[in-house]
């Protein structure tokens, strides 16, 4: 898990302090939006061939160690 975080920077130089695959501009949360739109980690690697595998798994293990820091909210059903 820790390998694959290194994978992940936040520079607020670079997309305004959003985490990002590091040496990219491809934003944790964008990757993570075309995955929850259906795309898998191959359509995401045949649209960016500069990401590897790796860097798609780093944005899922972002997202997973992140909801371990914080509470978050749901709408009443």
């Amino acid at each position: 898990d820790t390998v694959l975080l290194n994978r992940i920077i936040i520079d607020p130089e670079i997309c305004h302090g959003k985490p990002v695959i590091k040496g990219t501009r491809h934003m944790v949360e964008s990757i993570l939006e075309y995955m929850a739109g259906g795309d898998t980690a191959e359509d995401i690697l045949n649209e960016f061939s500069e990401l590897e595998k790796d860097d798609v798994l780093a944005c899922l293990a972002f997202a997973a160690k992140s909801l371990h820091l914080k509470d978050i909210e749901f709408p009443a059903a």
